[in-house]
């Protein structure tokens, strides 16, 4: 199940949700080397979100091992840090593209709703929110994690707030069959964020590799109250359609 676009118009060009998605494919050709083994370990070791060093127990120098065949050594970069880095890292093409794919389908419509410079500083909280939340859930993590979902989650959990009827356009993969739907946001983000909690809960105190669930939740809840103080009703007053909930 893919979101590909939404029928909510907007009332401008969504600069800053440009702006990001550029970022991040900037920062995955430049400083991991479009997925090469030596600079996209190094930056997932260097600048990528391990809690374990967050919150003291892994010391800069220490190895890591990723996989079977796969060790990185963590860098000197301030853990605080990297609550931020994280964020515009990826660990793969199809990790990227997803990501991007979801920040423009509902990004747009929340830099609509929020104005430029508010979009900037409630993206950047939902991505900490998320980092957090996983952080805390799993202090000792030797894992890294890396990707926007966290921050993206946190968009989507604003939009369920504000467009909760806004009609999301789906490609359904049901085997060699493909199809599009079209569905009401509550019902696909709300069966989303139930897909984040049913694939957490179970892994509290293991680490397990793959999706950082319970950042994601994290980051959906944190969008859910943060856009209750980041919206800006003159621009919803102006809006042209008229899903969102109004204050």
């Amino acid at each position: 199940m893919f979101p590909y676009k939404d029928d909510l118009p907007t009332l401008r060009p969504a600069v800053v949700t440009a702006a990001l998605i550029g970022l991040n494919v900037l920062v995955w050709l430049v400083v991991q080397g479009a997925g090469s083994e030596v600079p996209l370990e190094g930056s997932v070791c260097g600048l990528g979100l391990i809690p374990g060093r967050l919150f003291g127990s892994i010391p800069p120098g220490s190895v890591l091992q990723l996989g079977p065949r796969v060790s990185c050594e963590v860098g000197t970069f301030p853990a605080w840090a990297t609550l931020f880095t994280s964020m515009f890292l990826h660990g793969g093409w199809m990790h990227l593209l997803g990501n991007m794919l979801f920040l423009w389908v509902f990004g747009n419509n929340i830099e609509d709703s929020t104005g430029r410079f508010r979009f900037i500083a409630f993206y950047l909280l939902c991505g900490l929110a998320a980092g957090l939340t996983q952080a805390f859930l799993e202090p000792g993590s030797r894992l890294p994690m890396v990707g926007a979902s966290g921050a993206i989650s946190g968009v989507m959990g604003a939009y369920i707030v504000l467009h909760p009827r806004a009609r999301i356009h789906l490609l359904i993969f049901l085997g060699i069959w493909v199809t599009t739907i079209r569905v009401p946001a509550y019902l696909m983000l709300g069966y989303w964020f139930l897909l984040q909690l049913l694939g957490g809960i179970p892994g509290l105190g293991q680490e397990l590799g793959g999706t950082a669930f319970l950042a994601h939740v994290g980051g959906f809840l944190a969008g859910v109250l943060l856009i209750l103080v980041f919206r800006n009703q003159r621009l919803l007053d102006l809006h042209p359609d008229r899903h969102f909930v109004r204050w």
